[in-house]
């Protein structure tokens, strides 16, 4: 056997593929539930603290505080509430006094990285998976170090690549798996300075302007804001995404000064299809768990990790002939959690979308003429309501992140 010049060993009982908030998630569970006693491999092409986050970072804090603790280092700011903005710029407001949380990405999974390294795990994040194969009973893992190509083999892979899941869907005897590849949409944010908002509060733009999603600005630091927008992944345009933002900026925030741009596509819905199979285990966006309308991923993401490593341990345990039936567990665990709420979502998201910019505009005035102090979540219901019966929908998703 040629001597390992990157690894370890050449044989691990899981390998994770990905080190977002998933993947992150599942080698810490995974080293903390087994305690030294199973190789867990940890895999990335970057280090996950060293570039950009191609996220708005916005969590519920008590979703996030359940699954992690909370650690000031890595808050950039505490959210008090959502502005809901129509077409005309009549804005409604939601507010509950630090009921979320806009982290510093970067330094949260460096958090992570970290206590996945405490729990023993090996963690690379340098290393490109360039190829998965069955083989018997297991997986052989192709993969690039600095140019050199090493041969791993696992029964156990996670799948954690984030949205699309390249790595596995075109695997043959995977049919009938997640696949991930039809859940994508556009999103495209600019980092941008000389914006006026309010450090404590997300703004959500609807209507015409973002069909079938919506625009945004979410606070950084009290001076930048990541703006930007998701669209729907059948609308078409007569411009690019990156125009379509640079117009909006024009318009809406003449003063503002663009620092970078970030575009690619994201998950955005719930998928009812098996999470596991032949010990491939897909977790976060690569198993489409996400907020259909609001396209959240992040907390579901960890929970989704939590989820898979845990049930990876149980198959791992497991003699053999029950594996099948413990696979099936990860989607039926996870459905219960979070992705029946999201089919619930997903169902009423075609309604949502038909909703026209009058019968925004007139629930957003409507609920603006109410004091901050009475805009509750029953207020707010009773006048979209009172506009659209589907609006409910939005403010359900988005009330649930």
């Amino acid at each position: 056997m040629p001597e390992m010049i990157f690894f370890a060993s050449n044989q691990y009982d899981v390998v994770v593929c990905g080190a977002g908030p998933a993947g992150l998630m599942a080698a810490y569970t995974l080293g903390r539930k087994t305690s030294g006693a199973r190789r867990i491999l940890l895999l990335d092409k970057k280090e996950p603290w060293k570039e950009p986050i191609f996220c708005a970072e916005a969590v519920s804090t008590g979703r996030l505080s359940t699954l992690w603790p909370i650690d000031r280092s890595w808050v950039r700011q505490d959210l008090s509430g959502i502005y809901f903005t129509s077409r005309n710029r009549s804005r409604a407001e939601f507010y509950s006094k630090n009921c979320g949380l806009l982290l510093d990405r970067a330094k949260f999974h460096k958090a992570i990285a970290d206590g996945c390294c405490t729990a023993g795990v090996e963690c690379h994040f340098d290393t490109v998976v360039k190829k998965l194969e069955r083989e018997n009973d297991g997986w052989i893992i192709t993969v690039s170090v600095n140019g050199t190509e090493e041969t791993l083999r696992t029964p156990v892979v996670v799948d954690a690549t984030g949205p699309g899941a390249r790595l596995t869907k075109n695997i043959a005897c995977l049919e009938g798996i997640e696949s991930g590849d039809t859940d994508l949409e556009p999103a495209i944010f600019a980092v941008a300075e000389g914006i006026e908002h309010s450090p404590e509060h997300i703004e959500l733009f609807f209507g015409s302007d973002f069909p079938s999603g919506y625009g945004w600005i979410f606070p950084r630091d009290g001076k930048e804001v990541n703006i930007g927008f998701v669209l729907g992944k059948d609308v078409k345009q007569d411009i690019s995404n990156r125009q379509k933002l640079l117009n909006f900026l024009a318009e809406e925030y003449p003063q503002a000064k663009v620092k970078a741009i970030y575009g690619g596509m994201i998950a955005c819905g719930q998928s009812d299809k098996p999470m596991a199979m032949h010990g491939l285990f897909k977790a976060g966006d690569a198993a489409s768990c996400v907020n259909p309308i609001s396209r959240s991923g992040i907390t579901e993401s960890l929970l989704c990790g939590k989820i898979v490593a845990e049930t990876v341990v149980e198959w791992l345990d497991d003699s053999g002939a029950n594996r099948s039936a413990i696979e099936a567990k990860a989607h039926t665990r996870w459905m219960k959690e979070m992705g029946d709420s999201h089919m619930q979502i997903a169902r009423g998201k075609v309604a949502f979308n038909q909703i026209t910019d009058e019968q925004l505009n007139k629930a957003a005035a409507r609920l603006s003429k109410l004091p901050r102090e009475k805009q509750t979540i029953f207020r707010i219901f009773l006048n979209v309501l009172w506009a659209s019966p589907s609006l409910v929908w939005k403010l359900r998703s988005f009330l649930h992140w």
